[in-house]
């Protein structure tokens, strides 16, 4: 199945002695996982990086495993492996976007008359795939605030999937995940965790209970503004029933985007560490800004949600939302044009850092009131911090704010 670690059928060449790391018990360091986890050298030539099979399709009937790239392909179930292993989960399975990782698993574990519980402050498509399509095929989706006890109280209503971020986009919520693992499945439910802003590196679904989790792969794991994928990794069975309805769907990835994806995790960890330090830090500045008007950020004390994250979490991301201190409804223009190292674009978790305008590009799709009612104004802006030195990214912010 796609889903499972490589294994190579040809005979390793004999100057190669080389057992293949792919389990969490030989790796006992987390930095170690990121950089040579679910890979080994290529037993014919020797290669140290995962090749790339370029390839629509295979011999047959030499192995059973890959037949069809559609189905299965050994660059991307590496990048499935890898991704499993870092999640501590048993399987995972590959997508074209992060889009078609939620949308095949919402679809695999939902059916007419089921029932999605959901929150209003996620992803703006992630929010109207749930309301537009799935009501309509017959699941009952019920959205609610992102607050911890308004969604255990949802979910006690009785429900079928619980789908939730661990960190939501942009307002940065964080629910006590611990405490919805055990309500879900006190209910029967499965918990669905996308956990693309926290990242593998500052937050392990798994260990709080998740089902299954799922990763805009473009975003933190690749890191590199450079390829559109998503991952899914879960329990075994389910991960299955998604592997089985994207081969059918068809939405799976490029094996070379499979490469980006597998290059980029092996420096998330040295990534991300520079990155929480950033955040944090431009977090705290901004905060001090007359012409910030409030700052959302998980790690800063003020936060609604900061003894959670702090316990849940070993870092608090790269992502923070900021309100411009104006009434001017069309600010964040000038704001975004006054800027010169920052860039303005509708995506997050590259090496440079990006700002973006949520009313305008990633929640473009919600209406006026729903944006209203999660907090998404004409004034905020979402900030995914890169690697450049905290200074100039601060000397630039700060630069545009007094351009206002």
């Amino acid at each position: 199945m796609g889903f499972l670690a490589v294994t190579f059928t040809s005979k390793p060449s004999t100057i190669l002695n080389w057992t293949p790391i792919l389990s969490s018990g030989r790796l006992r360091l987390e930095g170690t996982k990121y950089t040579r986890g679910a890979e080994q050298p290529d037993p014919e030539t020797g290669a140290i990086e995962t090749p790339i099979y370029q390839t629509v399709s295979y011999i047959h009937p030499k192995g059973e495993r890959f037949r069809y790239t559609r189905e299965a392909n050994p660059t991307v179930a590496t990048l499935s492996q890898k991704v499993a292993l870092l999640e501590e989960f048993e399987a995972g399975t590959s997508f074209s976007s992060g889009m078609a990782a939620i949308t095949t698993a919402l679809l695999a574990l939902l059916s007419p008359g089921a029932t999605l519980v959901t929150q209003k402050d996620g992803f703006g498509r992630s929010v109207r795939f749930a309301k537009d399509f799935l009501a309509r095929w017959g699941v009952k989706v019920r959205v609610t605030p992102s607050e911890t006890d308004t969604i255990i109280s949802e979910i006690e209503d009785g429900c079928s999937v619980v789908f939730v971020e661990s960190v939501t986009n942009p307002c940065l919520r964080v629910v006590d995940l611990e405490r919805l693992a055990e309500s879900a499945h006190n209910g029967g439910a499965l918990l669905v965790v996308d956990n693309t802003l926290a990242t593998t590196y500052n937050f392990k679904p798994s260990k709080f209970g998740a089902d299954l989790v799922i990763h805009s792969a473009s975003k933190f794991l690749a890191g590199h503004n450079d390829v559109v994928a998503g991952v899914a990794a879960g329990k075994k069975e389910l991960v299955l029933r998604l592997d089985e309805l994207r081969k059918t769907l068809g939405c799976s990835l490029d094996p070379h985007a499979a490469h980006l994806v597998i290059r980029g995790i092996k420096t998330l960890h040295v990534r991300m560490e520079r990155i929480n330090a950033n955040a944090l830090a431009i977090a705290q500045s901004l905060q001090a800004n007359p012409r910030v008007g409030g700052v959302i950020y998980p790690g800063l004390d003020n936060h609604p949600d900061h003894a959670v994250a702090k316990r849940l979490m070993s870092g608090y991301g790269g992502v923070l939302s900021f309100y411009l201190n104006t009434s001017d409804k069309n600010a964040y223009l000038t704001f975004m044009k006054s800027l010169r190292l920052v860039y303005p674009a509708n995506t997050l978790g590259a090496t440079e850092t990006i700002v973006s305008h949520p009313a305008t590009m990633s929640h473009r799709g919600l209406t006026e009131e729903e944006r209203r009612e999660i907090g998404i104004n004409w004034q905020l802006m979402r900030l995914s911090v890169g690697l450049e030195e905290k200074e100039d990214i601060l000397s630039d912010l700060e630069s545009a704010l007094a351009s206002l």
